[in-house]
């Protein structure tokens, strides 16, 4: 286009000005003052100002400037890092103009435009507790920028991210998240990602819950171990493995099994809806030892175990792995001694049993330790017969006797009456006590009931022992007689000493006859014939021996005898009447 301002200066230079102006010229002055001024309005309007869109389509927008002409502008100058911008007539923008296009538009370009901000769709997310949708454009201090149509912050709280590493791979991502907070004229908005996470995982749970039947066989991953079990991944969701499921052996802790990250098929025991639980277990799908117990083990058997735990009761032998067997108390050994398993047996010792029952429908082997070590009985019965002289300390005073320890499992027991000759104790503590090594005579060995009776009276001498060794058969004695009854009358031979005397027929006769005994000259036949030697205030003719006599026995007499027998083993001595 021509300048007019030009095109008027050359007609000045052909042809002198009028003092008094035309009409035309009159006219073309207030034209080029328009122009004047427009161009002077041109300079000052190239700054900054708003346009107003009037139309738009795919290739340029449309403005109105305050001018008579439009202003344009390429579409593509209206686009952001999401992409174009969406306007629409009567939309303001802030634009410079930079002259005109051959087409006598005035060339816009943009300074400054925002994106529209939809206040009212994240108010409506707010207040109904909507999920939106949005991008993580970067990482910032404690957090994630967000851009859900408005720049929105998100803390790493709330991010559903375990460490700033995880974060960073989010960044770009479209995420689904709600808003938590909403502050529109300070255009502070907060989205949490995490609450619409973990809603999605306990939906996805409920609906992998509602799918799992017990006895069903899964496949799993095990996540975590701790001391009472292990939790299993089975895809989306965890169920737990109590310890004692894991194996039919004993497992004192997950971790002696299992590892993390570990991949293994488990079965589902038990699913409760209403508490999204799911148990599972290991050992179920392993064989089962005491399917095979009865055929593997049988009462004799002799066989070789671990003690895994003890009891007050008893100890438990691990035979195999899931199968143990109990040795109780009372057959662990063949003596009293033990008090409590501990005593003899503890945890980790490996030990020999010998099987006494089988019962695999109650899960039960009965074993025992005492068998394995041989019966001492056996050795018992053959070196302690009947008489034998043994010697052990006292173990335990009861009121029926006392305890001895003869061998280290065998105790003999001493009864109460033979503790003492002639006389009566009320308890074996009056004589004896714990600890203190006696010496005893067996008195009974009897295998089939486990008794060996002892006795201590047995080997301290009596009168009667001492009498018999003294004497001998055939030697004549003197003694008072006790009593008489039928054939046989008592004879004592001096204080404790009995012995017996048969009476004949003719005797006896003698003695009903007889009047009663005349005990006057008592003192002296006792100095005479009992002591075998005169009294002291008797004339020695009196010890001469006096003529035999045959008169009947009777009692209170004081009479002479000969020893017709003396039986030391029984105890016993039988005489003869001679005078």
């Amino acid at each position: 286009m021509s300048n007019p301002l030009s095109s008027l200066r050359e007609d000045e230079t052909r042809e002198p000005e009028s003092p008094i102006p035309s009409e035309a010229e009159s006219s073309f002055g207030d034209i080029l003052n328009q122009f004047e001024q427009e161009h002077t309005q041109d300079a000052a309007d190239d700054k900054d100002r708003d346009a107003t869109v009037v139309k738009a389509d795919e290739e340029n927008i449309f403005f109105d400037i305050g001018r008579k002409t439009e202003g344009i502008m390429p579409a593509s100058a209206l686009r952001d890092e999401q992409g174009p911008i969406p306007v629409k007539p009567g939309d303001v923008i802030k634009v410079s103009v930079k002259g005109r296009n051959s087409e006598g538009y005035y060339e816009l370009s943009l300074i400054h435009f925002e994106r529209p901000k939809d206040w009212s769709a994240l108010t409506k997310a707010f207040e109904e507790k909507l999920t939106i949708t949005g991008t993580i454009t970067g990482v910032i201090k404690g957090g994630l920028s967000v851009d859900v149509g408005v720049r929105a912050f998100m803390p790493a709280s709330r991010s559903g991210a375990r460490d700033v590493p995880e974060m960073q791979t989010l960044v770009g991502q479209e995420i689904t998240c709600r808003v938590i907070k909403l502050d529109t004229d300070k255009e502070d908005v907060v989205v949490d990602r995490r609450v619409v996470l973990e809603e999605e995982r306990s939906k996805a749970k409920d609906e992998k819950v509602a799918s799992l039947k017990a006895g069903m066989t899964v496949h799993g991953t095990v996540r975590s171990l701790l001391d009472y079990g292990a939790f299993i991944d089975i895809g989306g969701v965890d169920g737990m493995m109590h310890v004692a499921d894991i194996s039919h052996g004993r497992v004192n802790k997950p971790g002696d099994v299992l590892t993390v990250g570990q991949e293994l098929d488990v079965l589902i025991l038990k699913v409760d809806p209403n508490k999204k639980r799911i148990s599972l277990g290991l050992k179920q799908l392993q064989a089962d030892p005491w399917t095979t117990a009865a055929e593997t083990y049988h009462p004799g058997d002799r066989v070789k175990g671990t003690v895994a735990r003890v009891t007050d009761f008893g100890a438990f032998v691990e035979l195999q792995p899931g199968l143990d067997g109990l040795i109780h108390l009372s057959e662990m050994s063949w003596s009293k001694k033990v008090r409590k398993p501990a005593d003899l047996v503890k945890p980790g010792d490996t030990v020999d049993v010998v099987v006494l029952t089988v019962s695999p429908a109650d899960k039960r082997i009965s074993l025992g330790l005492k068998q394995a070590l041989g019966d001492p009985w056996d050795d018992v019965e053959k070196n302690y017969p009947v008489d034998t002289i043994v010697s052990g300390p006292i173990t335990q005073l009861k009121q029926f006797g006392a305890f001895v320890q003869v061998t280290e499992d065998v105790e003999g027991m001493i009864h109460v009456g033979d503790i003492v000759h002639e006389k009566r104790i009320n308890h074996p503590q009056d004589e004896l006590k714990v600890g203190q090594v006696v010496r005893a005579i067996v008195l009974e060995n009897d295998k089939e009931k486990r008794r060996l009776r002892l006795g201590l009276k047995q080997l301290i001498p009596t009168s009667l022992d001492e009498y018999i060794a003294e004497h001998k058969e055939g030697e004549e004695v003197t003694g008072r007689v006790t009593d008489v009854k039928g054939n046989r009358a008592n004879i004592e031979l001096g204080e404790g000493v009995f012995a017996v005397c048969g009476v004949a027929a003719e005797e006896q006769k003698q003695e009903r006859r007889s009047g009663p005994v005349d005990v006057s000259t008592l003192s002296s036949m006792l100095a005479t014939r009992w002591k075998g030697k005169p009294g002291a205030n008797e004339p020695a003719a009196a010890a001469e021996p006096a003529t035999p006599r045959r008169d009947a026995l009777k009692t209170s007499q004081v009479r002479s005898f000969r020893i017709t027998k003396l039986d030391a083993e029984k105890k016993k001595i039988e005489v003869e009447l001679v005078s």
